[in-house]
């Protein structure tokens, strides 16, 4: 039975932009915040806490150490920042569930963020939603598409996977599943029209 496996950023989701609210409301350069965020973002996609991730972003700006309300408010801020969606694929998401298709979501995020995305309307389109920061890997890491296939009960030839970022493609295909850098829901559907 094929599967559909969607990534979510870039993907569903836009790419945030509330870095420079979260800069601000740490009170660290936005550059420097910036560049901290995106280096350890790979630890926290694969399973650190909320708290680790504000206080390694934190020490790297030369911010004071921040209280647990802080961490609390930064990580509810980013998880919004995320939450911006791209209606062309929710769109795409509907018209294949609403045909019978079989979709699943495997996206690099923390489990705070897996908890609330669980709980928005797009997500009742999938039937299996698999976020790294539960499984403590991130892609492209071979190991995230074996646990995957594991979930869906698949072979890896039987998923067709969409991501924005062809390392991620990459280390699908080197997986064997069939994967597709993502251009668009238009350009998704040509492909899914030979795959369904």
């Amino acid at each position: 039975m094929s599967w559909v496996v969607f990534d979510f950023g870039g993907v569903i989701g836009a790419t945030t932009t509330a870095l420079p609210t979260l800069a601000e409301r740490m009170g660290a350069d936005p550059e420097r915040f910036a560049a901290s965020y995106w280096s350890h973002r790979d630890g926290y996609d694969g399973g650190e806490s909320d708290e680790w991730f504000w206080r390694v972003i934190a020490n790297d700006c030369g911010v004071g150490g921040l209280d647990p309300d802080t961490s609390v408010e930064l990580t509810e801020l980013d998880i919004a920042g995320w939450l911006h969606l791209r209606t062309e694929t929710t769109a795409l998401l509907a018209e294949l569930d609403q045909a019978g298709a079989r979709l699943a979501l495997l996206s690099n995020a923390p489990c705070s963020f897996g908890r609330v995305a669980e709980a928005q309307a797009w997500a009742r389109h999938f039937q299996h939603l698999v976020f790294s920061g539960d499984l403590g890997l991130v892609k492209p890491d071979a190991r995230i598409y074996a646990k995957l296939t594991e979930r869906l009960a698949a072979r890896p030839a039987e998923c067709l996977f969409f991501d924005d970022r062809a390392d991620n493609v990459a280390g699908a295909q080197r997986a064997g599943l069939r994967a597709a850098r993502w251009t668009g829901a238009d350009a998704a559907r040509e492909l899914l029209a030979d795959y369904l």
